[in-house]
């Protein structure tokens, strides 16, 4: 049980100094986050718009089914029109503090559980760690990641890189430290 808690400690301490780096000092997303001259204008249009906080797809219809005819109109109106999936909170908190414990929390739960699933291996070696830790990155970035760009058609090659990396550097870690 120790050697798993350290494996998922450190594993965990991997993926949160990958994030960071690849957030903040490399710019990997910063074309997911880009900037506009225009954001005080939109901004000022979605609190003046009174919506509530919360996501939305449009243009986009009624929470209620719509009716047959109702969707034939809305594709005639909308096909070929500007589209957005928008974000929309009320303040800004650049408070990080939280957001950065909860982050690393659910990373070391990810290492923990990852290196619980190593373990049951009965031939546990590098390339094995290595290969089974990318196919929970890639896992994961196929099914979610992937997927939303598929539908929102937005880029995702900064979670693809992330998930290569850092699952990479986790599988090169509990490879090393599991077969001790």
């Amino acid at each position: 049980m120790k050697k798993l808690i350290i494996a998922g400690l450190v594993g965990g301490l991997i993926l949160f100094i990958w994030q960071l780096l690849s957030f903040m000092m490399l710019q990997i997303h910063g074309s997911q986050m880009q900037f506009t001259d225009k954001q005080d204008e939109i901004l000022a249009a979605l609190e003046a718009s009174g919506i509530d906080e919360g996501e939305y797809f449009l243009p986009n219809t009624a929470s209620t089914a719509p009716s047959e005819e109702d969707r034939v109109a809305y594709i005639e109106k909308y096909s070929g029109k500007p589209w957005a999936k928008v974000s929309y909170h009320k303040e800004l908190n650049m408070s990080m503090g939280m957001n950065m414990i909860r982050g690393f929390l659910i990373d070391i739960v990810a290492a923990f559980l990852l290196a619980w699933l190593l373990l049951k291996f009965r031939d546990l070696n590098m390339k094995t760690s290595v290969i089974a830790s990318l196919a929970v990155g890639l896992i994961g970035y196929l099914t979610i990641s992937y997927l939303n760009s598929v539908w929102f058609e937005t880029s995702s090659w900064p979670e693809l890189i992330d998930a290569v990396i850092q699952w990479g550097l986790v599988g090169v870690w509990l490879g090393w430290f599991l077969n001790r």
